[in-house]
């Protein structure tokens, strides 16, 4: 949380309604909203012609084109609906986790108090994302997730919801172990509609591949068009640790005994990046989006330049 006790700044919530999520596919909702979908509506962007039949809107009937040519035309609107946006934050023990300075790498910081940047930034970004959907008066739903779902935000609509969504990431705590999938798997957990699925989250998956494809499988099932936010410390991007150390998994509390040499550390670094590229290379076989955010990026950056980048967010 910033140190105004919010965490979004106020300033940065103008900015973020003049962005809108970019959904690839046109959706069909069940109330007027700012999303453009495949039918023909009364929004005021105009699509189309026809010929004109008994019992269409007269306010509809161009006179100009009747002037003319002496025809009857209707003009057609495309219709507006709202997009519904699912959003899963991972509060799992390792999204809480810190680094300490001594030989023992710590586990995690259940409740956030020294403040994680990886737990802050998610939050941040969902944050982000869900005030622009009520900006859009999109539908908007938010779920805490470990290895089940650990807290809900119901369905809800426009901005003066926002305080809701607000409130609820802010008071989020992490601990316990994750698994995306054994938490989508939960009876209710999936989105009931069509719409977007935000993920947020580091992705230290238990199940490894196995599980990512079960998760993704369960999201595309709902027609869901995913996108996965990888946030992951600087630490666990480049770490710089060397000596006789005692690493403690953060969500198992296990712990091992290592000498980190630099032989040690590039085969981790092989590692991350073979991972990060299969997470990549998974979620463009699906029609999916992954991005990676790392927690010492500014806001700013993540949100016009990495998301705008990827075409996932527009203003």
């Amino acid at each position: 949380m910033s140190g105004g006790g919010h965490l979004l700044p106020p300033e940065w919530l103008p900015r973020l309604e003049r962005l809108s999520l970019e959904a690839k596919r046109r959706v069909a909702g069940t109330l007027q909203g700012k999303r453009r979908s495949r039918w023909l509506g009364s929004s005021l962007e105009f699509a189309d012609y026809r010929v004109y039949s008994p019992g269409d809107d007269v306010r509809r009937f161009d006179w100009g084109v009747y002037s003319r040519t002496g025809k009857a035309f209707v003009r057609q609107f495309m219709d507006e609906q709202e997009l519904t946006v699912s959003l899963f934050v991972d509060c799992s023990a390792s999204m809480g986790a810190v680094m300490s300075s001594s030989s023992e790498i710590s586990a995690a910081d259940p409740a956030g108090t020294k403040g994680s940047p990886k737990w802050l930034l998610a939050r941040q970004l969902a944050a982000s994302i869900g005030y622009m959907a009520l900006s859009s008066y999109d539908r908007l739903q938010v779920a805490c997730y470990s290895r089940s779902i650990n807290a809900r935000l119901p369905i809800m609509r426009g901005k003066g919801s926002a305080h809701r969504l607000f409130s609820f990431l802010q008071g989020a705590e992490t601990g316990g172990e994750g698994s995306l999938g054994a938490a989508l798997a939960v009876p209710g957990a999936l989105p009931r509609q069509p719409g977007m699925t935000w993920v947020f989250s580091d992705f230290w998956l238990e199940g490894g591949e196995e599980e990512l494809f079960r998760a993704l499988s369960l999201l595309s099932g709902t027609g869901q068009e995913v996108v996965l936010v990888h946030v992951l410390s600087r630490e666990e991007l480049e770490p710089k640790l060397t000596g006789d150390l005692r690493l403690v998994d953060s969500e198992t509390m296990s712990g091992k005994e290592v000498a980190l040499t630099g032989k040690v550390l590039d085969a981790y670094k092989e590692e991350l990046e073979r991972y990060r590229t299969m997470l990549s290379r998974v979620c463009a076989e699906r029609g999916m989006s992954y991005v990676l955010i790392p927690v010492d990026m500014p806001l700013t950056d993540a949100m016009f330049g990495v998301l705008a980048g990827a075409g996932l967010v527009t203003g």
